[in-house]
């Protein structure tokens, strides 16, 4: 679990960017690259052929690269998971808000791209707790390299971690978003997710942005699982069902970013594209695919950067994807990317665990 002032226990040694080089030009910025792209659209290697893609776990948190800085630093005020009473009774809590809330309030609301998080209650110590999962560099850094000319393959800065706090902020998550009563535990069910929040907190290192599939339709095929702050929630509720809590029969809906692709085409690793070995032509590609999303950006630049995103993904439906620590091609289709606000059901209670 990462801890108040340290970044190293979720950082990935290739994530995040200098204060002065994080790749967002704004985080209003992207978003607005984003809104404008879907509102536009209304190889060598091992075979792969498992969908959607595994996501690649690791057995420990490697040291960060110095380059990777926070702008905002992460999880300023954690603090340990602390172990409650068996006995104990703890509310848990939905909690959602707009993304950078903080500095932009509902401007992302209206949106719908809205960040979340879990609190819990003690009702022996009537205290409060907040758990989320986020980038410890900031989402521009998830989704983009950095291009360093001291380097021939793009530099990565990509990982999110667990931050978790005593106390909830009441007016953060209730004047723009949602905070309810969602499940009711013992305090033997919190200390057992707290176990397990630990395991995947330490082998689940990297964020991704993008949800992929073959196309906007029910049950179409993914490729690619993202796998953010919402999908960290969806994950906890799963694990607490499994352990016997039974949830409330309420709506749940959450933000995805999709892009639309055939078939994704294996390209290889850092080293078999960008390596002595590699081929220069793919890594040339890459990096020229990557260029429009550098960072500080003026409003010309910004521009200008925007029209050659949309003549690669819209126009020529060429993106490459970074997962796994691997690149892919994506032949992207028809509506190319869209961001959507859509129900996931609250789990049911495993009743075989629960002897019920």
């Amino acid at each position: 679990m990462a801890q108040a002032g340290r970044v190293s226990p979720g950082a990935w040694g290739r994530r995040g960017a200098g204060a002065d080089a994080a790749p967002v030009c704004a985080p209003w910025c992207w978003a607005s690259a984003l809104l404008w792209l879907a509102a536009a659209a209304a190889a060598t290697g091992p075979s792969r052929r498992q969908w959607p893609v595994p996501y690649k776990r690791f057995s420990f948190r490697p040291e960060p690269d110095p380059y990777c800085q926070a702008k905002y630093t992460f999880c300023p005020t954690g603090s340990p998971i602390p172990v409650m009473k068996d006995d104990d009774v703890i509310e848990v809590f939905r909690l959602q808000a707009p993304v950078w809330e903080f500095k932009y309030g509902d401007l992302l609301g209206h949106l719908k791209i809205m960040h979340d998080a879990i609190g819990f209650r003690s009702t022996l110590t009537e205290k409060n707790y907040t758990m989320e999962w986020y980038e410890l560099f900031q989402l521009g850094n998830c989704t983009f390299p950095h291009l360093r000319p001291e380097m021939n393959a793009p530099f990565w800065c990509n990982q999110g971690a667990a931050c978790f706090f005593e106390g909830i902020d009441d007016i953060h998550w209730k004047e723009n978003g949602t905070l309810v009563l969602v499940a009711t535990i013992s305090g033997d069910i919190f200390n057992k997710m707290a176990k397990w929040v630990k395991q995947d907190n330490e082998t689940g290192i990297y964020y991704e942005t993008w949800t992929v599939q073959a196309s906007s339709e029910k049950g179409a095929e993914t490729w690619f699982e993202s796998y953010d702050c919402s999908k960290f929630v969806l994950r906890t509720y799963k694990k607490l069902a499994e352990l016997g809590a039974d949830f409330k029969k309420i709506e749940t809906n959450y933000t995805r970013i999709f892009l639309y692709s055939g078939e994704p085409t294996y390209l290889g690793n850092e080293t078999s594209v960008f390596g002595p070995a590699g081929n220069k032509t793919l890594a040339l590609a890459i990096k020229r695919f990557y260029y429009p999303f550098k960072p500080h950006l003026s409003t010309k630049e910004f521009l200008l950067s925007l029209l050659q995103i949309f003549d690669a993904v819209i126009i020529h439906r060429q993106f490459y994807l970074f997962y796994n620590f691997e690149y892919w091609f994506l032949p992207m289709k028809f509506p190319f990317i869209k961001i959507t606000y859509e129900e996931i059901p609250l789990p049911n209670r495993n009743r075989t665990l629960s002897g019920l």
